[in-house]
């Protein structure tokens, strides 16, 4: 039946996978050999109501059409997860009809973005490409949300992205994934600036605790990182996610959001629900005005 979009924390970024079902390719290595296995919705629901999570939003894991119609019809059946943020081929010349046909599908109405593992691209300024540009606007002609996942290179084809396509949406995943173990803030700080900058764009606080030393992270580790982003974006702009079950390499979720809830110094409702309520759970069920 789907999940009422009530007010309350949002989750605004977690996964799921079964490896039964298919691969995750990325897992590899001993450093990821913890999350090689199956994580589902039924694991990670404990979680969300210890912390109070009232909605979520289920984000693509891998580039495969398959995927995005299995979220929906999991969001559809769910009691928390508000929104899917799935993917679709944007060099594709008929990705309108596709995003058009993922609206058709059971449990359509809860897509609210596409995401491309931009971070994969060896071209850093792939975002800018002719054929990708015009995938973007049809995102936007969708009325969808378009999510940044970049590494830090790749934060300045971003900025040129968003100011290309004001009428789209754009929301930073990871805070573009700043070299925080290594303690370093330059020249990421300012391209987060220049980004912020741009009116649509927003920025998710999630990603910290695995971009850190995950063996022995602090939260004055993650501090400089998340006072740049809230102090760029404004807390308007910026929204909680928890990256579960990506996080369980450094911290446990109730960890993740102890953590962020004493960067923020409490549970501030724009960040813990308001700005993920205006970018995503208002598009759930159609297109909404553009944010």
């Amino acid at each position: 039946m789907g999940a009422a979009v009530t007010p309350g924390i949002v989750d605004a970024h977690h996964h799921v996978w079964d490896l039964s079902v298919r691969d995750q390719d990325w897992i590899t290595g001993p450093e990821l050999a913890p999350i090689r296995r199956t994580f589902t919705l039924d694991e990670l629901t404990p979680e969300l109501r210890a912390a109070g999570v009232d909605a979520t939003v289920l984000v693509q894991t891998v580039p495969v059409a398959e995927e995005t119609p299995e979220f929906l019809a999991l969001a559809e059946r769910s009691e928390l997860v508000a929104g899917v943020v799935g993917w679709t081929d944007l060099t594709w010349p008929g990705v309108r009809d596709t995003l058009e046909e993922l609206r058709e599908l059971p449990g359509g109405r809860h897509l609210v973005g596409i995401r491309h593992p931009v971070q994969g691209e060896p071209d850093p300024e792939w975002l800018l490409r002719s054929d990708v540009r015009r995938g973007l606007a049809a995102v936007a002609d969708s009325g969808l949300a378009y999510d940044l996942l970049v590494l830090p290179h790749q934060l300045p084809a971003c900025v040129k992205a968003a100011a290309e396509h004001p009428e789209l949406t754009f929301v930073l995943d990871h805070l573009g994934k700043p070299p925080i173990a290594a303690g370093e803030l330059a020249p990421w700080r300012d391209d987060i600036r220049a980004l912020a900058a741009l009116p649509n764009t927003f920025c998710k606080l999630s990603g910290m605790v695995t971009e850190a030393d995950r063996s022995r992270w602090t939260v004055d580790d993650l501090r400089p990182y998340a006072e740049t982003v809230i102090d760029a974006f404004g807390p308007a702009r910026v929204m909680f996610g928890s990256d579960w079950p990506v996080c369980t390499l450094a911290a446990t979720y109730q960890q993740v959001v102890g953590a962020a809830r004493e960067l923020v110094g409490g549970t501030d409702p724009q960040i813990f629900g308001e700005a993920a309520r205006r970018v995503y759970l208002s598009r759930v069920g159609g297109r909404n005005s553009r944010t």
